[in-house]
């Protein structure tokens, strides 16, 4: 029988923090059928697992191969599913121990959900989201495709946040209502620390207490 060949994608800090949380999904796998993927560290070692370019994992050993996207770029990590899909390369959705997913969520494919992140109830959420540590997300939100939350972000109840938006280390985002979501657009940047009391517009990053669009000079 063939083995599954597992790859993480982005041989960066953010991927040292994955591999483990990928190896704890597939307990009884080798450790040899783990792999980093990063064409700029292809031929090194990190912790001790192989670092591969793409090109070399395609033709890893096996033609049965799954990927979990390491990238807090939205951007990179859209153009590399796109290229995932074109090769028939299967996403893999992760899912610390720890994680708490309540009733009603629906979670798109290629997740990524590190330690204590805590999902609540009645929430949607799109393809390929990254919530890091400690995140939540509470009640009746509805996140997009490419969603990012660094570590500590706390998404209340009735938020929409739409496509490639990244939130920020320690955010706060104030609960909207359901007759009134607050709206995060698409591409926004919230700042690290930011309390966010009212929507964002698409685009635009905002920073600070109360958050406040930046003003570039």
């Amino acid at each position: 029988m063939t083995a599954l060949y597992i790859g993480i994608y982005g041989a960066s800090g953010f991927g040292k923090e994955v591999m483990p949380l990928v190896r704890q999904q597939f307990p009884h796998f080798s450790k040899e059928q783990f792999v980093f993927i990063d064409d700029g560290e292809a031929g090194t070692y990190l912790n001790s697992y192989q670092v591969l370019s793409y090109s070399d994992f395609l033709a890893y050993k096996s033609a049965q191969k799954a990927v979990t996207i390491a990238i807090a770029n939205s951007n990179v990590r859209e153009k590399l599913a796109i290229l995932l899909d074109q090769d028939g390369i299967q996403h893999l959705d992760i899912q610390a121990a720890n994680t708490i997913v309540l009733d009603e969520v629906e979670i798109g494919t290629g997740s990524l959900l590190c330690p204590f992140t805590c999902l609540t109830s009645n929430i949607k959420i799109g393809k390929f989201f990254h919530a890091n540590i400690y995140s939540y997300v509470a009640h009746d939100c509805i996140i997009g495709d490419y969603v990012t939350f660094a570590p500590g972000v706390k998404c209340n109840g009735n938020i929409h946040i739409e496509d490639h938006a990244y939130i920020g280390t320690g955010a706060i985002i104030k609960q909207g209502t359901p007759d009134q979501p607050l709206i995060i657009g698409k591409g926004a940047i919230v700042g690290m620390g930011a309390v966010v009391t009212k929507s964002v517009p698409a685009g635009v990053t905002v920073v600070g207490n109360p958050a406040r669009i930046l003003q570039r000079t």
